[in-house]
C-alpha cells in the first residue's frame, strides 16, 4: 500500500531495500504474502544482510563512505557481546577512525551517538572513551564533544562512584555528598581510584590530594 500511494504521489517507480541486522546467516526472506477471504497479496523485496559483511570487516573500516563505518560499528557489536574489553577496543578503535575522516562536524557527532548506542559499555570503560575523545581533540586541535556531552560523562563518573562509595561505606554523610556533587572530573577520577583500596570513607578523600 506504502509503495502504491508514493508512486501516486511522485509518478516514479519505487523500489524496496530490507537491511536484516540480526545473527542469523541462512534467513534472507525475500518476499512477504498475505491472503485473506481468497485475495491475495505477495510483496517482493531486495535484501541487504549486515552477516554477509563480516568477512570485508577491514575493508568496511577502511572506507570513506558512512554506510559502512555504521556496518561495522554493527558487526562489532555482535562479535563483542558481553566481552567488555573487548567491545572497548573495537568503540575505541571506531572512534579513532571518525576523527581521521574529513567528514563535516554534525556528521560525526551523530555517528558518535550512534557508537554509544550500539556499543554500551560500563561507566568506567565509557568514561576512558571520553578520555580518549578529549586527548585526540586536543591534539589534532578540533572539538566535536561539546560540553553538554562532558557534562553527561562527569554526572556518569559521579553515579557510579557514589554506587561504589555506598556499597563500601553504607550512606554518605552530608560532608562527603557535597564533595562529590561540587567535584571536578579529576576528583572523581582519583576518587575512584582511592575507593578500591582506601580503609576508610574519610580516607578516600584524602588520597585524592595525594600527588
Amino acid at each position: 500500500m506504502e509503495k502504491g500511494r508514493r508512486f501516486d504521489r511522485y509518478d516514479r517507480p519505487v523500489a524496496s531495500l530490507a537491511v536484516l541486522a540480526d545473527t542469523h546467516k541462512q534467513w534472507k526472506p525475500t518476499s512477504y504474502s498475505l491472503t485473506v477471504l481468497g485475495c491475495s497479496h505477495t510483496f517482493n523485496f531486495l535484501v541487504a544482510k549486515l552477516t554477509d559483511y563480516e568477512e570485508r570487516l577491514d575493508e568496511l573500516l577502511e572506507s570513506d563512505n558512512v554506510f559502512g563505518w555504521i556496518t561495522a560499528a554493527h558487526i562489532l557489536t555482535q562479535k563483542t557481546k558481553k566481552q567488555d574489553q573487548e567491545r572497548y577496543a573495537a568503540k575505541l578503535h571506531l572512534v579513532r577512525i571518525l576523527y581521521q575522516r574529513h567528514w563535516e562536524k554534525q556528521r560525526i557527532i551523530d555517528l558518535l551517538y550512534i557508537a554509544d548506542w550500539l556499543m554500551q559499555l560500563p561507566d568506567w570503560l565509557n568514561s576512558l572513551i571520553w578520555q580518549e575523545l578529549e586527548t585526540i581533540e586536543e591534539k589534532e586541535n578540533m572539538e566535536y564533544v561539546t560540553s553538554i556531552e562532558r557534562i553527561g560523562m562527569v554526572r556518569g563518573q559521579y553515579t557510579l562512584l557514589k554506587s561504589q562509595l555506598e556499597c563500601r561505606f553504607g550512606l554518605l554523610p552530608e560532608w562527603a555528598s557535597e564533595q562529590l556533587k561540587s567535584a571536578k572530573r579529576k576528583d572523581l577520577e582519583a576518587w575512584g581510584k582511592a575507593v578500591l583500596t582506601a580503609p576508610t570513607l574519610e580516607a578516600v578523600f584524602k588520597k585524592s590530594d595525594v600527588p
